[in-house]
């Protein structure tokens, strides 16, 4: 990765400085004296992480889901308007739902789920067709459901097992829809 005086340039792209045009690929012929003279430096690029599981480097995020607690301990709760409070006023007030933060296994979980159900969606239509009208729904179609629903089932207790975030990655790469 290159920096122009700090500013991340791409390679490739025309670029000018102190009114002098570069074409694009000036940064790959240049010797490293030539950029270092226009204060062009070469810098590691920055380590990978997948985004999907971790927030940076080296750390990854929530697993589990976490009900959330205010400042002294107490649980904190979905708040909504009551137009009656505060005299009439109306406020703010406290529902008996517990905020909670969804871990990446509730929403690997609810992603696996939508899969499914998209997939199943596809051939609703024929099981659908069988209730109403009684028409044979074909073996091969019956197989994929039954595959598409196993392979669901699989992944959530796969997933609802995983003790860390390299354990969840593992099972989200093995998908296997395919059946």
């Amino acid at each position: 990765m290159f920096l122009l005086n700090g500013n991340p340039i791409s390679l490739d792209v025309a670029f000018t400085y102190n009114e002098i045009q570069y074409p694009p690929n000036w940064i790959r012929l240049a010797s490293q004296q030539e950029r270092a003279a226009i204060g062009i430096t070469e810098v590691a690029d920055p380590e990978y992480y997948d985004q999907r599981f971790y927030w940076g480097v080296d750390n990854p995020k929530l697993l589990n889901d976490r009900p959330e607690v205010k400042e002294d301990g107490t649980p904190l709760y979905v708040q909504v308007y009551d137009k009656t409070a505060d005299g009439g006023k109306g406020a703010m007030v406290d529902t008996t739902e517990q905020v909670v933060t969804k871990g990446l296994k509730s929403q690997w979980t609810a992603q696996v789920k939508d899969t499914a159900g998209k997939l199943l969606a596809q051939t609703d239509w024929m099981v659908i067709r069988k209730a109403e009208r009684n028409v044979d729904i074909p073996a091969a179609v019956v197989a994929k459901r039954a595959a598409i629903v196993a392979e669901c089932s699989r992944l959530e207790t796969a997933i609802a097992g995983c003790a860390d975030v390299p354990a969840l990655i593992a099972v989200v790469m093995n998908q296997n829809w395919s059946n």
